[in-house]
């Protein structure tokens, strides 16, 4: 499968001490929403140097076309303002950033094993 040109790169900064509470209900209000609307995401990650409390994850698109689409229909999902509902106390701030794959010369087949 090739990486997708277009990367929505989001980060959430959670109230200290509650990120289990949120993973919980993310992965159980969110997920299936997103899941159904975006497709299949290119990996959760949390931090652990800089800026604690942050839970990433990203999703990966064709253009912006695209990523307007899906997020469309994710915000029109009946059961998204309940993940919304529940999770906004746990949530202290929001980024997100459409970000593109970029490929250079020096490092020309990396991503698939070949260097």
């Amino acid at each position: 499968m090739s990486p997708k040109p277009l990367v929505d790169h989001r980060i959430y900064t959670i109230v200290p001490r509650r990120m289990a509470e949120f993973i919980d209900v993310f992965d159980r209000l969110a997920m299936p929403i997103l899941l159904e609307c975006l497709g299949h995401p290119l990996g959760f990650h949390t931090s652990l140097v800089g800026p604690q409390n942050q839970f990433v994850h990203l999703w990966g698109y064709d253009d912006l076309a695209d990523f307007e689409r899906r997020s469309a229909r994710r915000d029109a999902h009946p059961d998204f303002p309940a993940y919304l509902q529940a999770s906004a106390h746990l949530i202290v701030a929001q980024e997100t950033r459409l970000i593109r794959a970029l490929t250079l010369p020096s490092v020309k087949g990396w991503r698939d094993g070949r260097a």
